[in-house]
């Protein structure tokens, strides 16, 4: 099945991020949030990130405006009628999807597929709530969405060949790089980064060495472009905590268990970037 119009469930920073990779392509979006002044600053962060690749010489004025042509913002769920592809990119909340796929699966045409753009929740659940668990998919972008190349595309118990390929030719035609991953928590990357990420606070809490000298090595050794406790800041310690607590909860394994230190942290409200401290002082 080719795509040619996706709808999009949620303006904020994935959602709007992921309307401008589809829309740069050249596929119809519908970008639909509950208020009119969500769907407003999303079309307008969309704009404000095509001006910098402008900029940069990465896009042109006409591309620009073809693009923006392309994504149509609405409030109103019966605007995705025409979309062979809804992506929902809400809040990481398990009822509040649970009610948008509902939602949703009452609009579309019976042939069209759901994804779930979910960092977390298990996709077979997630298909369960709906009357399409064959046509339903997670397509787990990264941030900032136009220039991270992965896309994690997981197939829940149910999802159908047909749709897992229609989806990955998609990501493909939007120039990102799909991985095919089997359901299960954390999928592929956010397995393996969390757990690495609680380790590098055990390192600290022992005393092995200073924050930035953990980061100067995981970076100078492992060749990344940020150091774990500096990305632990970024994507927020109370976030890094509530997914090694899934983790030890649905794996019953102890390597999940949280580091006490990480523990004690978001307990004081030093949760990273956003509180203005973290690991370190911002």
């Amino acid at each position: 099945m080719a795509i040619q119009t996706v709808g999009i469930i949620g303006a904020g920073t994935m959602g709007n991020g992921i309307a401008q990779a589809c829309a740069v392509a050249g596929v119809n979006v519908v970008m639909v949030d509950i208020a009119q002044a969500a769907v407003d600053k999303g079309l307008a962060t969309v704009a404000g990130s095509l001006d910098r690749l402008i900029k940069k010489d990465k896009l042109s004025t006409e591309q620009k405006d073809a693009a923006l042509a392309l994504i149509k913002g609405s409030t109103n769920y019966e605007e995705l009628k025409a979309a062979q592809l809804v992506i929902e990119a809400a809040t990481e909340n398990h009822e509040l999807k649970l009610k948008i796929l509902k939602q949703i699966d009452a609009v579309l045409a019976p042939e069209a597929i759901i994804a779930s753009n979910t960092s977390s929740i298990s996709i077979t659940q997630l298909a369960a709530a709906t009357s399409r668990p064959d046509r339903f998919i997670g397509m787990h972008f990264f941030n900032p969405v136009p220039m991270m190349a992965l896309v994690e595309i997981i197939r829940g118990y149910l999802t159908s060949d047909a749709t897992h390929d229609a989806v990955k030719a998609l990501a493909v035609a939007l120039g990102k790089s799909p991985i095919t991953v089997k359901n299960a928590p954390g999928f592929v990357v956010n397995r393996i980064l969390v757990p690495m990420i609680n380790e590098a606070f055990f390192v600290l809490a022992e005393g092995l060495a200073t924050a930035e000298d953990i980061d100067a090595g995981m970076k100078l050794g492992c060749n990344q472009p940020i150091g774990p406790l500096a990305l632990a800041d970024m994507i927020g310690l109370d976030v890094c905590l509530a997914v090694m607590e899934v983790y030890l909860e649905q794996f019953g394994d102890s390597k999940y268990r949280p580091c006490p230190l990480l523990k004690e942290m978001v307990a004081a409200g030093q949760l990273g970037r956003k509180t203005g401290r973290g690991v370190y002082t911002y």
